[in-house]
């Protein structure tokens, strides 16, 4: 049998492999979240039991996205240098030790300390799972793939509001940063014995490798981060990402404080309202992710099935402005959900812009910027969230803020992207 005739193979005959990596990347995700979201589920009874301000929990959260900001462009160098299977097994380690040391937090200064070793582990999630798609699949699938396991960072914001209420409870909440990273760490040994590149894995049929290596190969030489600040393609997506990264930031970290302030939720009732928003959320990042490559499958060029999608996403995302004037908790929930949603189909489509165009040996280090980028703006968010909520006590402006960010990243992107083509470097 031919390469050619393995290629034209129906998917059962290829063979499934890739789908087992990213059910992996999916799962980490979950972790991820699960950390990452524990402190804002706990803001209440933190802030009661220490006394924080507003501005105090801004803070907190910048300090986590400045240490996120930074190693995310380390992280994105590091994956093209040792790859997806040994730069995600070191992130993932370091994050689960910050996780786990919030526990022993003593003040704030304790507290801020772990925060900045959850973010400088976390940051090489993204990097390391795009790293891995790009190598594990070819460019028709990529966003599907990417939204299949972006689709994890919302089950883990729907596990966090069951799971965590419940050990704190039971157990208290140093308990509960330990309990989280102590099972966490289970995912690690697992992903080191099973990820390898396709070529080096003994599971992948020869139909199967055809398949993920049927786009044109790509140059093998290394390129330095600093080289790609000049492609246009490097900013469309860096733009993009601090347009609409410091929104999910607002939403992850003071969802339950809105539905506290404005609709008196606490650690015993936030459950379903969150797991609706972020059940939500999970469709879009599906969703979005299907549609481009269903568009694809069409005979769509990939400008075309990308910014369709894009904008349809945008669009869905303009209501949210009047979330907080919504007096019903369900229609606020709806609002949102809608949002998140929108967010996650247009972040699963701007994620695979730098595999779009970028060689693989890039493709880590262009996620590299566009995640510090996107942080630095959520740096930004939080210090503007801390100072309208001690100021205005108001939601509204920050709702606003996210409804109108979205159509002015399409914007951004087609503006320095107009036809989305393969970079030569």
């Amino acid at each position: 049998m031919t390469t050619a005739a393995r290629t034209d193979a129906p998917p059962a005959a290829m063979g499934r492999y890739r789908w087992v990596v990213v059910a992996l990347l999916f799962m980490a995700m979950v972790i991820n979240y699960v950390d990452r979201q524990t402190i804002g589920l706990l803001k209440a009874d933190l802030t009661a039991e220490f006394g924080w301000s507003e501005t105090d929990y801004a803070d907190l959260v910048l300090y986590f996205q400045a240490a996120y900001a930074v190693a995310y462009l380390a992280w994105g160098g590091i994956m093209d240098r040792i790859g997806a299977r040994w730069g995600f097994g070191i992130a993932f380690l370091i994050w689960q030790i910050g996780h786990m040391a919030t526990a022993g937090a003593r003040g704030f200064g304790g507290f801020i300390a772990s925060r900045v070793i959850l973010g400088l582990g976390e940051a090489g999630a993204f990097p390391a799972g795009i790293k891995a798609v790009a190598e594990w699949f070819p460019k028709k699938e990529r966003a599907f793939a990417t939204g299949l396991f972006n689709a994890g960072t919302n089950i883990g914001a729907i596990v966090t509001p069951l799971l965590i209420p419940g050990l704190t409870l039971a157990f208290g909440w140093q308990m509960t940063f330990i309990v989280t990273g102590l099972l966490g760490l289970i995912w690690l040994p697992i992903w080191l014995l099973v990820y390898r590149r396709p070529r080096e894995h003994k599971k992948v049929s020869a139909a199967e490798l055809a398949h993920i290596e049927s786009d044109p190969p790509d140059p093998v030489e290394k390129v330095k981060w600093t080289r790609l600040l000049g492609y246009r393609e490097t900013w469309a997506y860096a733009i993009g990402k601090f347009l609409i990264d410091p929104i999910w930031w607002m939403f992850l970290f003071w969802l339950p404080d809105f539905l506290g302030k404005r609709h008196g939720l606490d650690l015993k009732t936030f459950g379903p309202p969150l797991v609706a928003i972020y059940l939500l959320s999970d469709v879009g990042s599906v969703g979005g992710g299907w549609l481009s490559s269903r568009f694809m499958k069409m005979g769509w060029s990939i400008n075309r099935a990308r910014k369709t999608t894009m904008l349809i996403c945008a669009l869905l995302a303009v209501p949210v402005a009047g979330a907080a004037m919504a007096s019903n908790l369900w229609v606020a929930v709806l609002i949102i959900g809608v949002a998140t949603a929108a967010h996650q189909g247009f972040s699963a489509n701007l994620y695979t812009l730098p595999s779009d165009v970028f060689p693989r040996s890039a493709v880590g280090s262009v996620i590299g910027i566009g995640g510090m980028v996107g942080a630095v703006g959520g740096m930004a968010m939080s210090k503007y969230a801390g100072y309208v909520l001690e100021q205005i006590g108001s939601y509204t402006p920050i709702f606003i803020l996210a409804a109108s960010a979205y159509l002015l990243a399409l914007l951004v992107v087609h503006l320095l992207t107009p036809k989305m083509e393969p970079v030569k470097l």
